[in-house]
């Protein structure tokens, strides 16, 4: 018997009255999406359109089977479904805002109508880290580069070849990028460019990386080579394992490189300036962090993740996510890959960009929040900003900066990754914060 609003994205609102003494409150407004990242292991036959999710319980934290766990952002769900249910919590007029699309590009939050809204302080649940309060977040763009394939006759008598990018970690690419992980996709551009100077061979496809907004743990390439240059191929391979599990070292010591058998009959292949071009853009295009804050210590500025690498049926794309918390220099990369795409003949596409939420020195629900922690637990929770995209940039613009806003959530860890996991005592203090 609550008041619903589901909009054309998708979007729903649930409005539900004060509680007894709080009628006349202002309203409050909790927020958080209700889509999840689909990433799972390889040998995992897993529909994320029709399979639940297998929960896994060890010890203090929920794990998923294999797949990604969905906790970033069913949390924030959870609770506010929790609130709405409930007969015995106080609180004032509340309306639980659960977007749609975040994780692809904030679609639902870009689509909503702030009208449908009265509230003016809203509580984003989409943090991972309890005890830290999140007051500014960065802004961002995606780019995809799209290169032209020409292609030519595959060569007689060549050995079909598959080298394959596994074991890394991977990872959120604003959470996880300071980290230092390695990147498939950039990893096989150095190895292709390495060997495309030492083997006569000839590219058929390379794919890595399945979400813009994940850094990539594995990558496939597809060769034809010389049967003769095999061997020489395996030991380059036995070589770029020496000197990525050095670079990698306490990092991604995970990696692996494998060489196997491509029996598969193939008829054409990338020609060598379109095999050039691809080593080119997967050489230069900027991957990992770009700036650290000067203002926030240990904060990462600006970035950019390569995240999809994929192989279609007349051009190879190139999905990136561009973050930065100053407007000015996520123009600046984004100018990169435009001069990118002039030098090695490819098109650029912009989409998905967002806006940065600046941090607001007077916000009166921070100052609830902090007070509420230390009385809770008698310490001041941390204040601080974030790497990657929330919806807060896109909510203050759309009430034109006159709302109050605050995130936070309980701890998640690995989200975005088949090892994310959640912790249950952690969840259990969040909510008792959050009442």
């Amino acid at each position: 018997n609550l008041e619903v609003i589901q909009d054309k994205a998708l979007n729903v609102i649930i409005k539900k009255a004060g509680t007894a003494g709080y009628e006349n409150s202002a309203p409050v407004i909790l927020q958080g999406h209700m889509d999840m990242v689909p990433e799972k292991e390889d040998d995992v036959d897993h529909d994320f359109f029709a399979d639940p999710i297998a929960f896994i319980v060890k010890d203090d934290f929920v794990y998923a089977d294999k797949t990604t766990l969905g906790a970033d952002n069913g949390i924030a769900v959870s609770y506010g479904l929790a609130i709405l249910a409930s007969d015995s919590i106080a609180h004032p007029p509340l309306e639980l805002l659960v977007t749609t699309s975040e994780e692809t590009g904030m679609d639902g939050a870009f689509a909503l109508d702030a009208s449908l809204l009265s509230g003016r302080r809203l509580i984003n649940i989409d943090s991972e880290e309890e005890g830290k309060l999140l007051v500014s977040c960065a802004g961002g763009i995606g780019a995809t580069l799209k290169l032209p394939i020409e292609w030519e006759a595959a060569p007689v008598g060549y050995h079909g070849v598959d080298v394959k990018i596994d074991g890394l970690s991977g990872g959120h690419s604003g959470m996880e990028i300071d980290k230092q992980r390695g990147s498939a996709n950039k990893i096989m551009g150095r190895i292709l460019f390495d060997l495309e100077s030492a083997l006569d061979l000839a590219v058929v496809a390379v794919d890595g990386g399945s979400k813009h907004n994940a850094i990539p743990r594995s990558a496939t390439l597809s060769l034809l080579v010389k049967p003769a240059d095999e061997p020489i191929l395996a030991e380059k391979l036995t070589k770029w394992t020496e000197i990525l599990l050095n670079e990698l070292q306490g990092v991604d010591e995970g990696i692996k490189l494998v060489q196997s058998p491509n029996e598969q009959k193939v008829s054409r292949v990338f020609s060598k300036a379109t095999t050039h071009r691809l080593v080119e853009i997967l050489s230069i295009v900027p991957t990992g962090v770009i700036n650290m804050s000067m203002a926030i210590p240990g904060l990462v500025q600006t970035s950019n993740n390569l995240g999809v690498l994929r192989t279609e049926a007349d051009q190879v794309t190139f999905e990136n996510t561009i973050r930065s918390s100053v407007r000015s220099q996520k123009v600046e990369v984004a100018n990169q890959m435009s001069l990118i795409a002039e030098a090695t003949g490819a098109l650029v596409e912009f989409a998905s960009e967002y806006p940065e939420w600046e941090y607001n020195p007077t916000s009166e629900l921070r100052d609830v929040f902090m007070a509420a922690y230390e009385e809770l637990y008698g310490a001041k929770p941390e204040i601080s900003a974030i790497h990657a995209g929330l919806e807060c940039g896109l909510f203050s613009e759309k009430f034109d900066g006159k709302i109050d806003l605050i995130s936070f959530g309980p701890n998640l860890y690995d989200v975005h990754t088949p090892q994310e996991h959640m912790s249950i005592s952690s969840v259990e203090r969040t909510w008792d914060y959050l009442k």
